[in-house]
């Protein structure tokens, strides 16, 4: 019986950023995850399995990603400091040199690029497309990657992402609640997401000055539009959150036109024209996006 694969702990996090001479900083929202037994965790409730496909944003040293190879998973990880691309591999192969026994076809990709500039080529580009997402994601950008990578992967199934409390709340968030807003409803055009866990800010180094949570996600097994459809609905949910005070009568004549036009869009989706943007989830935006293109 054999150990199993190691996992970095604080001691090791802190001499190999003392060694790449990496700074933790506020500008990439890098907070590197210390405990392994929080990696764990997150590998459990991103509900990895041995030969999953998983993309990863942000890295970083490795603590998460040497979590989903201890998994048995495959792990494409997008990094955008090029000291910590270069390392990950090397530090992976150290502790847990399995992963690179097929030479050929080692089960860690590691791309060197912001998140947000990743697109269809570099997809294309990988042996097979990622089919769940597991990531602690940058805090001041979470929202803008996590759409990115909704849209660009069809194929991702599932997963978790780590995010500030408040935005964690927010993605996940059901029509009516305060948190409810733009992310929420774009969010659930994909599929089902809810807040799986809390981590405690020990976890990370540095602490950050927020709380985290865990916001799991299952994608719907059919899109439930077209991707004209999604481009029009996300324009509504756009112009009706920007002006969310404002009954949808007045705050979607930027897409849809004149107060006249508007109002009979509205009615022909079986939206109330007085409604406001808090109290439509997103399938009755839809219906005002199919609405709009007939009327």
């Amino acid at each position: 019986m054999t150990d199993a694969p190691a996992l970095l702990g604080p001691i090791e996090i802190r001499e190999l950023a003392e060694r790449l001479g990496v700074s933790p900083t506020k500008k990439l929202g890098q907070n590197f995850v210390i405990d392994p037994n929080t990696v764990r965790k997150i590998v459990r409730l991103a509900g990895v399995e041995a030969g999953d496909r998983v993309v990863e944003i942000g890295p970083g040293l490795g603590s998460l990603t040497l979590g989903i190879l201890e998994a048995g998973a495959d792990v494409t990880a997008v990094e955008i400091d090029h000291r910590l691309a270069a390392e990950l591999p090397a530090t992976a192969r150290s502790m847990q040199p399995e992963v690179f026994a097929d030479a050929a076809l080692p089960r860690l990709r590691v791309l060197r690029s912001d998140a947000l500039d990743i697109g269809a080529g570099d997809i294309a580009g990988l042996p097979a497309p990622p089919e769940v997402l597991v990531a602690n994601l940058p805090y001041n950008v979470s929202v803008p990657i996590l759409m990115h990578l909704l849209e660009l992967i069809p194929q991702l199934r599932g997963g978790l992402v780590m995010v500030q409390a408040e935005v964690g709340h927010r993605i996940a968030a059901a029509p009516g609640s305060k948190e409810y807003g733009s992310p929420s409803a774009k969010a659930a055009w994909y599929g089902r997401w809810r807040i799986a866990g809390t981590v405690s800010r020990r976890i990370f180094w540095p602490v950050p000055g927020v709380d985290s949570v865990l916001v799991g996600y299952e994608r719907y097994a059919e899109p439930i539009g077209s991707e004209a459809e999604r481009e029009l609905t996300f324009a509504l949910v756009n112009a009706a959150f920007a002006q969310r005070r404002k009954m949808l009568r007045q705050a979607l004549q930027p897409v849809l036109g004149p107060l006249e036009r508007a109002v009979a869009v509205l009615e022909a989706g079986g939206a109330a024209p007085t409604a406001r943007a808090e109290q439509l989830g997103i399938e009755d935006f839809l219906r005002i996006a199919r609405a709009a293109r007939a009327v």
